[in-house]
């Protein structure tokens, strides 16, 4: 309990800002306060075990029960025609047990150039005890999120498919006052993907397969939370990525990966406050009522060059992330992903490693998380997540 409030005060304490003071007439916010931020972060988390053992990446590797998070239209190229998957992934571990997300997808291939799919996503956060008084009776609350989304996926040629998917999403945090009822927010996002997969191509040594992939995921309204408060993005992203297969003979495949994500999301403007603590300069006040008045769609154009130093400051807000992907007898796997995050965006920085087992119609897989940031925790960090997939039906041949 004791914890809960001190990594939620902390949390406020950082999200609020700390500028240093100087003599001078103005002092301004630097490059490090404009870390952006969004409503409902839990939509970004890795929900499967594989993806995270390849660094937080799914947008161009090949397709899995769990391919609805990172890029719908790899349904089109499924090997089964029906997929099951449940997945856990502890949250904060190292400082409670009660924070977790838990994620339930389905898919069905209708027939050879189309699919649908289905999930649940879930973050529970926990129980918080909520008293006036040291000897009140304590009021228990348990603030949760989930999103609820469908897709549907389409064969456009041979080797190319697109997709769209539909997202209902509602966030259960705020808590309840005296003056509120800390009524849910409830609102919806849309993704649009596109995946791309090539013929297995002969090479001198070994046999080869291209992929390729591009989502804009979460594209939708700003939420509130109360009257009283601002409006906030929801994440929207952007993912790009492409991979290729090394079919080394009948028993052995190594697959490499790439991807980068980009929140298109307003960058939050320089701003700059009187020294003497009374407020934005009236330059700044406008930047922010700007910044604040921007449409959640006209961030998907603007967030790629709104940032206030430029190119430079655009490319520290791109993620990038590398993984590997070796697969035995189509039985047993490895993998190894690298994620990497500017020191001055977030500074998410983490190897990743992960295994899997296939038999019959079951894949079990695991992952498990080293931060590589000198000084800052990762919330994964400790956690082993586990994903669990049943694969039936007809199977489809890509070849």
């Amino acid at each position: 309990m004791k914890t809960k409030i001190f990594t939620f005060i902390t949390l406020c304490y950082i999200s609020c800002g700390v500028y240093a003071q100087d003599d001078s007439e103005t002092y301004t916010n630097g490059i490090d306060d404009r870390v952006i931020t969004t409503a409902v972060p839990f939509l970004l988390i890795s929900g499967d075990a594989r993806a995270s053992g390849l660094g937080d990446q799914g947008v161009a590797t090949p397709v899995d029960a769990y391919s609805q998070q990172w890029n719908a239209s790899k349904y089109a190229f499924a090997e089964k025609q029906s997929g099951i998957g449940v997945s856990y992934v502890p949250y904060l571990r190292e400082l409670v047990t009660d924070i977790n997300l838990g994620v339930l997808t389905y898919y069905n291939r209708l027939n050879e150039r189309s699919a649908v799919a289905g999930s649940l996503r879930y973050f529970g956060q926990g129980e918080i005890e909520l008293r006036d008084s040291p000897d009140q009776q304590p009021q228990i609350v348990e603030p949760n999120e989930l999103g609820l989304d469908l897709s549907y996926a389409l064969r456009l040629s041979e080797r190319f498919s697109m997709a769209v998917t539909g997202r209902y999403i509602r966030s259960s945090l705020q808590i309840p006052t005296s003056t509120n009822d800390a009524s849910a927010v409830n609102s919806f996002g849309v993704d649009i993907s596109s995946f791309y997969q090539s013929e297995e191509i002969p090479y001198r040594d070994f046999d080869g397969r291209w992929r390729a992939g591009v989502s804009i995921s979460n594209i939708g309204p700003k939420v509130k939370y109360d009257d009283a408060g601002s409006e906030s993005f929801i994440p929207t992203n952007f993912k790009a990525g492409a991979g290729f297969d090394f079919i080394l003979d009948a028993d052995n495949t190594v697959g490499v990966y790439t991807e980068i994500n980009k929140l298109l999301v307003p960058t939050p403007p320089e701003l700059t406050y009187y020294s003497d603590g009374s407020g934005l300069t009236e330059e700044s006040q406008q930047e922010l009522d700007d910044y604040n008045n921007t449409s959640s769609f006209g961030a998907i154009f603007s967030s790629w060059g709104d940032a206030p130093d430029g190119l430079s400051e655009e490319l520290k807000e791109i993620t990038l992330s590398l993984g590997a992907e070796y697969w035995y007898r189509d039985s047993f796997s490895f993998r190894l992903g690298y994620f990497n995050e500017s020191e001055v965006k977030g500074y998410r920085k983490y190897i990743t490693m992960g295994a899997g087992f296939k038999y019959n119609i079951t894949t079990i897989d695991v992952s498990y998380l080293f931060s590589t940031a000198k000084s800052v925790s990762n919330p994964l960090e400790g956690s082993l997540r586990f994903s669990l997939t049943f694969n039936f039906g007809e199977d489809y041949r890509e070849r």
